[in-house]
C-alpha cells in the first residue's frame, strides 16, 4: 500500500525535478518502485516544451487514468511543466486526477501522496507553486541516473525571448544558483561516487552574470574539487559566449572537450524571426572559433525547421552549415505553434507540415552522414569510456565516451573477456566497429 512510482517525461532539467520528487516521497517513508503497475499511487512529471512533448504528456496521463479506472492503480498525481503552464484549467479538463502540483520544492506533494496511500483525502487537490525558485540548494535528490553520471543544475529560468519558446513563462527569468550552493551539491554527488557531472540550465552560459561572475569561474571551481570526476557542459547559448571557457575545455583534465550549443538555425532571416540574438554569420564564427581554440572538441547542437517564413534556401543554408562543421551530434525538431509565445502572432507564411517533414528528413540525413564518417574514423583507435551499465550475461557493458553526452548521443558497447565491468568504471578500450545506429563497439 505504501508503494509509489514516478513516470518522468522531458529533459534533463525536468529529470532533476523528478529526482527531487522521488527524494521527498522517500522522506515520507514511501516505497519507490520503477514499475507503475506495482504502485498504489503514480506521479507523472510532465513536459510542455513543444506540441509533441505536450501530447506525450497528455497520452501518458490518459494511460494512467485508464489504469486507475481498471483498478490497477489507486491514485494519479500530475506535476511539473504542464501544470505550471496551464494551472487550474488542467484540473478542470482531468477531474479524475487526484492531485495536481505546480513546480515547487515538492514537500507538500510528498505529504499529499502520503495521505493518498494511507487512505486519507489530501487537504487540497491542487497545490499552487510558491513562486520562483530561489537560487539555492534544492535539497537531496534520489538519483534516477545510473550513478556513473548525474545532472547538476546551475541556474533557473531564462532571460531570452525566443519567439517559439514557452519556457520563460513556465520557469521564469534567469537566476544563477550561488557558487556555494552548486559546489556543495557537486561535492555531495562526487562523494556518492558520481564520476561525471553534467551541467544543465535553461541557459548555462548566462550563469553568474546576475551576480558579477561568469561561467568559467564556476567551471574552474567545480573542476578543481577533490575527486575523480569530469565536467560536461550542456545548453550553452551561443550569444554573448564566455570565451574564458575555451582554455578550460582545451586544457583542464577534468573538463571534457565537449559543448552542447543549441543554434536553432543558420539563416539570418529565420534567426531574426525567431528572436535569436546574432546572425547566421555570427553563429558560424562562434562554431569556427570553438573548433579552432579547442582542437578535437565535440559540438552538439539543436536545430528547428519549419518556422514561419522559412524558405528552401534557408534550410539549404542550415544543411550546409551542418555539413561544413561536420556536426554529428544534432537534435532537430519541427516548429509547432505555442500559445502565449510571440511566434503564434507572427504575420509570416506558415510552412506546410509535409514540407517541414521533408526539410527535417534532409537535415537529419546530412547529420547521419556526418555521424557515420566521424564514428568510422574512430575504428582502430583507443578511447576512454565511462561505464553506465555493468556487464551482462554475455560480458557486454554499456557506457559513453567524452564525445557523447549520456542519453542523447551514441552509446558505447564494451566487451571484456577477463573481468565484469561495473557501473562507474572509467577505462581505455579499443574501437572495433560501429553499429548501424552509430554506436561504438569496443573491447577492453
Amino acid at each position: 500500500m505504501s508503494t509509489v512510482s514516478l513516470v518522468h517525461l522531458g529533459c534533463a532539467r525536468n529529470l532533476i525535478d523528478s529526482e527531487l520528487i522521488l527524494a521527498r516521497m522517500a522522506e515520507q517513508n514511501l516505497r519507490v518502485s520503477g514499475d507503475p503497475d506495482q504502485a498504489h499511487t503514480v506521479v507523472l512529471n510532465t513536459c510542455s516544451f513543444i506540441g509533441p512533448a505536450r501530447e506525450e504528456s497528455y497520452q501518458a496521463l490518459q494511460n494512467l487514468l485508464d489504469k486507475k479506472a481498471e483498478g490497477r492503480i489507486q491514485a494519479v498525481v500530475v506535476a511539473g511543466c504542464l501544470v505550471q503552464r496551464y494551472k487550474r484549467t488542467l484540473a478542470e479538463r482531468f477531474p479524475e486526477v487526484d492531485l495536481f502540483a505546480e513546480i515547487s520544492d515538492y514537500r507538500s506533494l510528498a505529504r499529499a501522496v502520503r495521505d493518498l496511500v494511507d487512505g486519507r483525502r489530501p487537504a487540497t487537490s491542487y497545490l499552487d507553486g510558491p513562486g520562483l525558485r530561489p537560487p539555492e540548494r534544492e535539497g537531496a535528490r534520489l538519483l534516477a541516473t545510473p550513478g556513473s553520471y548525474a545532472y547538476l543544475r546551475i541556474s533557473h529560468g531564462c532571460d531570452h525571448t525566443c519567439a517559439f519558446c514557452a519556457i520563460p513563462g513556465i520557469r521564469g527569468p534567469h537566476r544563477s544558483k550561488r557558487p556555494a550552493a552548486v559546489i556543495s551539491e557537486a561535492q555531495e554527488l562526487i562523494a556518492a561516487g558520481v564520476r561525471e557531472l553534467v551541467l544543465v540550465a535553461e541557459d548555462s552560459t548566462a550563469w553568474g552574470r546576475d551576480i558579477g561572475l561568469e561561467l568559467p569561474d564556476l567551471v574552474t571551481a567545480l573542476a578543481d574539487l577533490e575527486g575523480e570526476h569530469r565536467l560536461r557542459i550542456m545548453y550553452a547559448y551561443p550569444g554573448r559566449f564566455p570565451w574564458g571557457l575555451t582554455p578550460l575545455l582545451a586544457e583542464h583534465p577534468r573538463v571534457l572537450p565537449y559543448l552542447d550549443i543549441p543554434i536553432q538555425h543558420a539563416a539570418t532571416p529565420v534567426l531574426k524571426a525567431m528572436r535569436r540574438s546574432g546572425s547566421g554569420r555570427q553563429v558560424r564564427e562562434t562554431l569556427a572559433r570553438l573548433q579552432e581554440e579547442v582542437p578535437g572538441i565535440t559540438l552538439r547542437t539543436t536545430a528547428l525547421v519549419g518556422f514561419p517564413g522559412e524558405t528552401d534556401e534557408d534550410v539549404e543554408e542550415l544543411i550546409e552549415m551542418v555539413r561544413t562543421f561536420r556536426l554529428s551530434r544534432l537534435g532537430a525538431f519541427i516548429y509547432s505553434p505555442e500559445e502565449e509565445t510571440p511566434a503564434a502572432e507572427l504575420d509570416l507564411p506558415p510552412v506546410p507540415p509535409e514540407v517541414a517533414e521533408e526539410r527535417l528528413a534532409a537535415l537529419l540525413a546530412v547529420r547521419d552522414e556526418n555521424l557515420a564518417q566521424v564514428q568510422a574514423e574512430a575504428i582502430g583507435r583507443r578511447v576512454e569510456v565511462l561505464i553506465d551499465e555493468g556487464s551482462d550475461a554475455d560480458g557486454i557493458a554499456v557506457g559513453h565516451t567524452a564525445a557523447d553526452a549520456p542519453e542523447v548521443d551514441p552509446r558505447t558497447y564494451v566487451t571484456s573477456e577477463q573481468t565484469l565491468l561495473q557501473v562507474g568504471e572509467r577505462l581505455e578500450v579499443s574501437v572495433r566497429a560501429v553499429t548501424d545506429q552509430g554506436d561504438l563497439v569496443c573491447e577492453v
